[in-house]
């Protein structure tokens, strides 16, 4: 998870809200990214699914058996049918988004007994450095936005 938290202080610095993640297979990193829907114009840019597309070019197969995704966020909807389509093993991730998430906040799609594929969840690890980094991501971002505004009136 530190790793995943790297890469989701590399969201920030692009001006994307600080999410990351790591695929993980036989103790070896297969796949990464971080948040990058602003910069690529992209709202499928996901971190996990940034990741995903990573490892299935390395190891050349959209199915991921027996991988784990490290996520510093759970994910959304989008990207919990994505973990189901790709077969990965297990979700962990750090701090639960109780306004979209799918793996067990909202709703939980990575666990549906009518689907074909169930993963494996852990969350809440090292949830409160996740969460922290989301929020002052998102206090900086207010600020930035009064002072845009001020600028405006001045």
């Amino acid at each position: 998870m530190a790793q995943a938290i790297e890469l989701a202080k590399q969201a920030w610095q692009e001006g994307e809200i600080p999410v990351g993640a790591i695929l993980v297979k036989d103790e070896q990193i297969i796949g990464q990214g971080w948040n990058r829907p602003i910069s690529s114009h992209d709202p499928s840019a996901h971190a996990e699914m940034l990741a995903i597309r990573d490892a299935g070019q390395k190891i050349g197969n959209y199915r991921l058996l027996g991988a784990t995704l490290y996520v510093t966020l759970e994910p959304c909807s989008m990207c919990a049918g994505l973990l189901v389509h790709s077969r990965i093993q297990r979700l962990v991730y750090g701090a639960s988004d109780l306004k979209t998430g799918a793996c067990g906040s909202v709703m939980d799609l990575v666990r549906h007994p009518q689907l074909n594929h169930q993963l494996e969840v852990t969350g809440g690890v090292l949830a409160e450095p996740c969460g922290e980094l989301l929020s002052e991501f998102f206090r900086w971002r207010r600020a930035q936005k009064k002072a845009f505004k001020q600028q405006q009136q001045d």
